[in-house]
């Protein structure tokens, strides 16, 4: 829910008039089965105490609803209720609910080492991996049941507006949420047991220890990677292992063993199988064939046991499980400004998420040329698209309104003081 940073009377009045200047003008799409919606709202105020239960049952009412409140943030229910304006959830009578998946910069290993525009380039590609891995490769969703919204703060919000999810109990969408965390798989299931039928030479598949009963000659045990074409997280392992593999071999050597002795490896076992992965050629075959029996002896345990669960993890999807889950969540409104960045929170197709620049694209719309003078009151860096910012505690500077936005909202600058 809303994230804010206090502000004193003058910047929350002027932040306020930059919003309904806003909503005065902007075209917003309400939102599907309108009347069917709870929406809620935190107001302009010292005191952000939110404000729920509203019913907005026509477009004309929703259009009022936002030039009259002039939220600084605003949400609507992804749920659908008999009765939205209730007080209660048991009153509200729940209808169903679209299917909501929420990426956060908040929530990415490795986003805490990256500043505010390099987390929101590392939760942009996430997305698309949420989305071509799983949404719709995994799951089948049809991209046409789907849209894509920048939050305006640190993340996206993924809609699925396809029926057949609506009806789903918060453990039925757990059960989605713990398929793309990869909950519960058991990564040794991308190795296949391959025997040699010794007198054809032929493969003979995955057997059990007991063979066929036919009295063939065979060969011992090999292990293989699964294709990587195979379906759900056998085939993405897979893919995640040769990748490592290759990333080795272009590091070389030395990395490859610091990395396996990083997985629990003893440093001896790690040196002398980087030297066989490495200069010997191992991993280039193991990427060529997916064969496991580029070692000397049957592929140690330990090896397995570190390095394909890790593997695993590094192509391991990521969404905020609670909104996924909530079946009465409130999420934010699409083409509504927030709170936090003044951004506004931008509705995209799937073929408009790479080229998407928020310091470009989800900028305040304000009139061409409009400045604002400010005092910077900490070190800031920001990419904004024509006017990259640079400023030093107590520097002042004239910003572009949609960029002085931004940095007041977020605490970072200051207003000068009205005159007395």
């Amino acid at each position: 829910m809303a994230k804010t940073v206090p502000l004193d009377a003058a910047a929350l009045a002027w932040a306020r008039r930059q919003f309904a200047r806003y909503y005065a003008s902007a075209e917003l799409a309400p939102p599907l089965r309108l009347a069917r919606r709870e929406f809620a709202a935190f107001p302009f105020a010292s005191e952000t105490m939110m404000r729920r239960h509203a019913t907005l049952r026509s477009p004309t009412e929703f259009r009022e609803f936002l030039g009259r409140e002039v939220p600084r943030h605003v949400y609507y229910s992804s749920a659908y209720y008999r009765h939205p304006a209730e007080p209660t959830m048991a009153a509200k009578e729940w209808l169903g609910a679209d299917l909501i998946f929420d990426l956060d910069s908040d929530h990415l290993r490795g986003a805490e080492a990256l500043d505010y525009a390099g987390q929101l380039a590392l939760v942009k590609r996430r997305l698309l991996e949420l989305v071509d891995d799983f949404l719709f490769g995994d799951f089948g969703i049809d991209p046409a049941q789907t849209s894509f919204v920048f939050s305006g703060g640190r993340g996206y919000h993924v809609h699925v507006l396809d029926p057949r999810f609506q009806p789903l109990s918060s453990p039925e969408r757990r059960e989605l949420v713990d398929y793309v965390l990869g909950t519960g798989f058991d990564p040794m299931r991308a190795i296949e047991g391959r025997r040699e039928d010794v007198r054809s030479g032929a493969t003979a598949g995955v057997l059990d220890e007991d063979g066929d009963g036919f009295g063939r000659a065979r060969a011992p045990r090999t292990r293989q990677l699964a294709p990587p074409d195979a379906p759900g997280w056998r085939g993405r392992t897979t893919r995640s292992v040769l990748e490592v593999l290759k990333r080795w071999e272009a590091e070389g050597k030395e990395a490859a063993a610091r990395e396996m002795i990083s997985y629990g490896l003893p440093p001896p076992k790690a040196r002398r199988w980087a030297k066989l992965l490495i200069e010997e050629g191992g991993a280039a075959k193991i990427r060529g064939t997916l064969t496991l029996d580029v070692f000397k002896h049957d592929l140690p345990a330990e090896f397995l046991e570190a390095v394909v669960p890790r593997a695993a993890i590094e192509v391991q999807g990521e969404t905020d499980a609670p909104v996924t889950t909530d079946v009465h969540r409130l999420i934010r409104l699409p083409g509504s400004l927030h709170g936090g960045t003044g951004f506004r929170v931008v509705p995209l197709a799937r073929d408009a998420i790479d080229a998407f620049d928020p310091f470009r694209d989800a900028l305040l719309p304000v009139p061409e040329g409009e400045r604002v003078r400010l005092t910077y009151r900490e070190e800031v860096r920001y990419p904004f698209d024509g006017a990259p910012v640079h400023g030093s505690p107590g520097a002042s500077d004239e910003l572009p309104t949609a960029v002085a936005l931004f940095l007041v909202l977020r605490g970072e600058a200051e207003l000068p003081p009205s005159p007395a």
